[in-house]
């Protein structure tokens, strides 16, 4: 079986007290709760409560990394998830953004040995329009499944290194 698989096999992290945490941007909240919903849902799938997932939003993407590396030093969860859409507000360039909220969560993970899994995306080209915002409201979904999928088979990873 893949460990991305799209079967309902129940995780270790059912079996455990630790937490998940869920942190996410608030700009277009409407597409990343999204998001955030389908990672809530198929965690429920795999046997992790909904009850068990703590949620923080912060501002932007550009705070993701801080918050996820005092989650992570907290000793409290067993992942970090995290969600936003990064676009060109034409300001500033959006990929020098979202490399910084990516680098800084590959270290957070790396550092403290909680894994930290991203749904921070960012398209190339993103209008607000119906077509653009419908199918990131659509994509959105899919990579908030992805998320959980990701979460649960590297924590039961990890927990095969762990005992092996």
């Amino acid at each position: 079986m893949s460990l991305f698989s799209d079967s309902t096999s129940v995780s270790s992290l059912s079996s455990t007290t630790g937490r998940i945490a869920l942190v996410h941007a608030s700009w277009h909240l409407d597409i990343v709760r999204q998001g955030c919903d389908a990672f809530v849902a198929r965690m429920a799938e795999l046997g992790v409560p909904a009850d068990r997932i703590d949620a923080f939003p912060v501002p932007g993407a550009f705070e993701i990394p801080l918050h996820a590396a005092r989650l992570a030093a907290s000793g409290r969860y067993r992942a970090i998830a995290t969600c936003a859409l990064v676009v060109d507000g034409g300001i500033y360039r959006h990929d020098f953004v979202a490399s910084a909220v990516i680098d800084g969560l590959m270290r957070v993970q790396l550092d403290s040995g909680v894994p930290v899994f991203s749904a921070v995306l960012t398209p190339h080209h993103f209008h607000e329009h119906d077509e653009h915002r419908d199918y990131y409201l659509r994509h959105f979904q899919l990579k908030g499944r992805e998320l959980a999928q990701a979460c649960v088979a590297t924590v039961d990873s990890l927990e095969r290194l762990r005992s092996a």
